[in-house]
């Protein structure tokens, strides 16, 4: 008898441990992706005027390239280009990303060569395959604007126009970019309506698989590098031989183990912003998820696994008034 009672005491500590261990897997998955909010303390004033520079063709040595030009808001800020042109044609190495959300990246660029946004936002000006101005040039260009002079002296009166208020101005106004009140952000908030039905399964897919092992986070990636093809060679596959921009993360470090990682693309506009990957070589979601699921995590997808991830990757779409 005493011996019974043991067993089933014992079978229950189990059961009760087991529980625990399921529960706080179920948290730490459930925890692993969170709501995107809006950043604090923000200048309304300086990022009206960063706006107005981010529009401004200027700010590019032919006057006909500005930022909007790689970044067009209304498409989900990315120009939709496997490569984007600037001056004089020049076509970029890598897929322009897209500028919403950006200020939650742990780091600018797929490489992560920029540590901040301060300075993502001074190498597209100077690129020579982008907007190709020099800071002289482009200060003097600029001051010959009085309206814009006056603006600037009244929002930065201890510099007035200088490199650094135009580089703080257009900071200030991707730190606006965020993108708020996703479905998935409602639901993860305890709105059991904001996800249908083939979009919850897609988040249970993307758990399951092991997705969100890179994708998580209030942007669902953007704060980790990964190797582009860790199960399966993505260079060897693709028909195009590896070139310099994909040696990624290796630029910057010149560490062999950062050949070809790349940082972690953001899913949260990802459902507007085709082509897909560094190289902009998937030309839809449907086979980027494909691609990922294969490359990444050895795994080949059925048409209804595809088409649930898709509806959970447009889920994560959220708003923002300049945002189509």
């Amino acid at each position: 008898m005493m011996i019974s009672i043991k067993r089933t005491l014992l079978w229950h500590c189990m059961l009760f441990c087991l529980g625990l261990s399921l529960l706080w897997s179920t948290r730490l998955l459930a925890d692993a992706i969170t709501p995107l909010r809006p950043l604090p303390s923000l200048s309304a004033a300086r990022a009206a005027l960063g706006k107005d520079l981010f529009h401004d063709l200027r700010l590019s040595a032919d006057g006909r390239i500005s930022c909007a030009s790689c970044h067009p808001l209304a498409q989900g800020g990315s120009d939709n280009l496997p490569q984007s042109t600037g001056i004089g044609g020049a076509v970029g190495q890598v897929n322009a990303p897209t500028v919403y959300n950006a200020a939650y990246n742990c780091m600018q660029f797929w490489d992560g060569r920029a540590a901040n946004l301060h300075e993502q936002a001074a190498d597209p000006i100077t690129n020579p395959a982008k907007m190709g101005s020099q800071w002289p040039a482009l200060l003097q260009r600029l001051q010959q604007d009085r309206p814009l002079v006056a603006r600037f002296q009244r929002l930065y009166p201890e510099e007035g126009l200088t490199q650094t208020s135009i580089i703080d101005a257009l900071v200030n106004f991707e730190f606006s970019l965020i993108t708020v009140d996703a479905p998935f952000d409602r639901w993860l908030q305890g709105d059991s309506g904001a996800m249908g039905t083939l979009a919850l399964q897609g988040y249970y897919k993307f758990r399951e698989f092991g997705c969100v092992s890179c994708h998580q986070g209030r942007l669902v990636g953007g704060n980790m590098f990964a190797d582009m093809g860790t199960l399966h060679d993505y260079f060897r596959d693709r028909a195009e031989p590896p070139k310099e921009s994909d040696l990624g993360r290796y630029r910057v470090t010149q560490n062999i183990s950062d050949r070809y990682q790349f940082k972690v693309p953001s899913l949260r506009l990802a459902i507007k912003t085709p082509p897909y990957f560094h190289d902009g070589s998937s030309p839809t979601i449907s086979d980027a998820v494909n691609k990922m699921a294969y490359y990444q995590l050895g795994r080949s997808l059925n048409s209804d696994d595809v088409e649930a991830l898709v509806a959970f990757i447009a889920s994560l779409q959220g708003k923002h008034e300049l945002l189509n």
